[in-house]
């Protein structure tokens, strides 16, 4: 079969001379591609095919509208990372911008709001969708004034639904994947009520699909939301479970944003998404895999690899299900094509995206660590020796100082602890400090991050070579390049446009 981006050499050119295989699959490319902008960027075709369309110029610049959406290289071209996004399960309320509101900025009068479920699915008991639903709620009433009750029978203010197909609101579902729910804006009669497709799999766990997390985005546009673009709030439309739904700092300020803060007296705050560019950013762990590096942050992978022009960032349960957030240290053994990663007193291994079975596993039987160590702040394998370093804060040593930093020196081969260790990191290794938070190897140097700062350091000399910001690996002064040019462009297209209103 063709590969996806061989096929896409075939977008825009003739179909004289090639086989019926690749014509279909050509045709299924480009009907994607028609079905996604009409569905989602107000494509208006009116009927004519998107091989016409594309001579007007109007697809490309629909299409430029959704890669820069999705954070993707703009190009106005189909491309791989283009259709993989495309084919993603997500919401069905078209998409907009960053953390936005409703066109017309629709909002409930009253605070005090009703719901009633008009029907049930049969994947889960009656039980598990009340308390799906009922926690969906919750997350949104912790945040703002707003309070919801369930009533029963009679009239209430959000409807909720399991429907398929053509349900008669001119937003017909598409069967299994795809759209998977949808849900209209505050007002009267079908305002704010909630569709999920029957024709999904509703489940409470990490099978397709949780309940709980599609309920938490779709009451989001009950209240008055549009899409965000932080990948990491809880309104960016594609669907991505990583185990917990929880409010992103950017779904706060929107919804705050319409319906004031809470009544607490303490403000909740939610995480937020990393900002690759940001000077003050830190890392958690980082470690390179198969030529590549990954530098992970709470929830989040930031990937460096020749094969994008861009470091990618996603959640870390997309590339590795079965790891927990929070990850603390990190390291590539890679005669045995593993990397090993490290929260508190457990690790996990992984070969690519599969992680081995037995894990997690805990660090004192594996590597004969002492008790008193009771998490790895850093770690990285030495491919010439053989040799990994750990770098640990305990009471090891004299016991004088609880904070004291250290490390430790195991050999992959023998499968346990060099002897003389554990030393003091600022002694072995000069230039420093006491304190690691994350290092890796690449081309025989080792690269130490603490805090916003990175050191180039050359294990052969014990000489720090360079002094950079920690994330110089992301050619930040071209992105803000590009940026800069983008608002450029923006205010010189304003400026050159008249707008009746």
């Amino acid at each position: 079969m063709l590969s996806l981006p061989l096929l896409l050499l075939f977008w825009g050119l003739g179909s004289q001379g090639f086989p019926a295989t690749t014509l279909k699959m050509q045709e299924d490319a480009e009907q994607t591609v028609q079905q996604y902008l009409e569905n989602y960027y107000d494509l208006k075709s009116d009927g004519e095919q998107i091989e016409r369309q594309r001579k007007s110029g109007l697809v490309v610049e629909k299409l430029k509208q959704m890669q820069e959406f999705f954070g993707l290289k703009v190009t106005g071209k189909p491309d791989a990372e283009t259709l993989k996004v495309m084919q993603q399960a997500r919401c069905g309320v078209p998409d907009v911008a960053s953390f936005v509101l409703t066109e017309g900025n629709p909002r409930w009068k009253q605070t005090q709001l009703t719901y009633r479920i008009e029907n049930y699915t049969p994947d889960l008991s009656r039980a598990d969708v009340d308390h799906a639903i009922q926690k969906a709620f919750q997350l949104w009433s912790a945040v703002t004034p707003l309070t919801f009750s369930k009533v029963s029978e009679g009239q209430a203010d959000i409807l909720i639904s399991f429907v398929r197909g053509d349900h008669r609101d001119n937003s017909p579902f598409d069967g299994p994947g795809g759209n998977l729910a949808h849900a209209f804006q505050p007002g009267p009669y079908i305002g704010g009520d909630v569709h999920f497709d029957e024709d999904e799999t509703w489940t409470k766990d990490f099978r397709n699909y949780n309940l709980y997390r599609v309920a938490a985005h779709e009451l989001g546009h009950s209240l008055g939301l549009s899409h965000s673009t932080d990948i990491g709030a809880l309104m960016f439309p594609n669907y991505i479970f990583s185990g917990d739904v929880q409010l992103s700092q950017d779904d706060i300020n929107g919804i705050q944003t319409i319906y004031g803060p809470s009544e607490n007296p303490i403000q909740p705050m939610g995480p937020q998404t990393p900002q690759v560019c940001d000077s003050k950013l830190t890392f958690d762990a980082i470690t390179t895999i198969r030529g590549e590096v990954m530098f992970l942050k709470d929830r989040f992978y930031i990937r460096v690899s020749s094969y994008y022009p861009e470091p990618e960032l996603n959640f870390i349960t997309i590339f590795w299900p079965n790891l927990p957030n929070g990850l603390q240290a990190a390291y590539e053994f890679a005669d045995r094509d593993e990397v090993r990663f490290f929260k508190g007193n457990k690790y996990w291994a992984v070969q690519g995206q599969q992680t081995l079975p037995g894990y997690p596993k805990d660090i004192y039987r594996s590597f004969g660590f002492p008790r008193s160590v009771k998490k790895i702040n850093a770690a990285v394998f030495e491919e010439d020796t053989g040799k990994t370093y750990f770098f640990v804060a305990d009471k090891i040593g004299d016991g004088s100082d609880p904070f004291n930093h250290f490390w430790i020196r195991y050999d992959e081969y023998k499968q346990s602890m060099d002897a003389g260790y554990p030393k003091k990191i600022a002694a072995d290794f000069p230039g420093i400090g006491n304190k690691v938070d994350a290092v890796f190897q690449k081309d025989g140097f080792f690269y130490f991050f603490r805090g916003t700062r990175q050191y180039k350091f050359d294990p052969k000399t014990k000489r720090i070579l360079t002094l950079q910001k920690a994330n110089s690996w992301f050619d930040c002064f071209n992105i803000e390049q590009k940026n800069v040019f983008q608002e450029h462009k923006e205010r010189i297209f304003l400026k050159s446009h008249i707008y009746f209103f």
